[in-house]
């Protein structure tokens, strides 16, 4: 008997484990593909901070690629993005880390045309001290908005700094180190790109129109 009622509760047991599991199989096949538009929904929200929707036509949702280098502050490959417009690049966006932040790391968000300029620059993270080196995100103050339009030259470089170190870049009242980090990682990404044009233009990024 008592054999007999321990075979029952584990044929039971088995049971109500296959059950779970092909509910918990069921329910993930259900939400994946919302989970997957979420992410892509999200993604383009952040792309589109640093350059217009209007300005391209392909699939910017994808990336082109991967993208490590010591130079933009990375420490694991990152993802490149290539926008183009009826098979013609007008952007390249990619992630730099700022290591000398105040408080740390910032990362950014960057957007360079063809011809060197910025088509913008965001924060995608950091831990700045609030009412002081927050003043890099966008809803804290207009900034980050010094960068849209310049390349090396405009200014020179040497103005790559801010104007306590005798460049062209405001800093913050009682908060220079943040400011500072921010201006040498876009000059940086500046940089990079004149050395690395060529390759980060190359590749034909995903046809798709995600306007479709």
């Amino acid at each position: 008997m008592i054999l007999r009622a321990m075979m029952r509760n584990a044929l039971l047991l088995g049971g109500f484990a296959v059950l779970a599991t092909g509910l918990t199989a069921g329910f993930h096949a259900m939400t994946a593909d919302r989970i997957e538009a979420a992410r892509k929904a999200g993604l383009a929200r952040t792309l589109d901070t640093v350059l217009p929707p209007t300005a391209y036509d392909n699939d910017l949702t994808v990336p082109a690629g991967t993208l490590q280098a010591a130079a933009l502050g990375h420490v694991t490959p990152e993802p490149l993005w290539r926008a183009s417009r009826e098979g013609q690049p007008v952007a390249v966006v990619f992630p730099v880390t700022a290591a000398d932040g105040y408080s740390g790391r910032i990362r950014l968000l960057v957007a360079i045309r063809p011809s060197g300029e910025l088509a913008g620059v965001r924060v995608l993270s950091h831990r700045e001290t609030p009412g002081l080196g927050d003043a890099i995100e966008t809803g804290k103050s207009g900034w980050i908005h010094g960068f849209d339009g310049k390349r090396l030259g405009s200014p020179p470089l040497a103005g790559w700094q801010v104007r306590k170190d005798g460049g062209e870049f405001d800093q913050f009242t009682g908060a220079t180190i943040t400011p500072r980090a921010v201006v040498h990682a876009v000059r940086d990404a500046l940089l990079y790109f004149q050395s690395h044009r060529e390759s980060l233009l190359a590749a034909t990024p995903p046809a798709r129109s995600r306007h479709d």
